[in-house]
């Protein structure tokens, strides 16, 4: 089944250069694909560094107690 998809002639003209050979099937999935890796990997760090500002303000509370 092909679909259309309505953009704007700036839009399609940044997607076409970008595109190159490839056709668009292929194209439009990696650039899906890798939106998702790049939102995934954000996330993942986002996650890294609460998770460790967290844990040095649990270490600093536990240290607190000690005096």
């Amino acid at each position: 089944m092909v679909t259309t998809i309505s953009v704007d002639e700036e839009v399609k003209k940044l997607l076409e250069s970008l595109k190159g050979d490839k056709d668009w099937n292929s194209f439009l999935k990696e650039l899906a694909e890798e939106y998702a890796t790049f939102k995934r990997e954000k996330v993942r760090k986002e996650l890294k560094e609460l998770f460790e500002a967290e844990f040095e303000d649990v270490r600093v509370k536990m240290w607190a107690r000690e005096f």
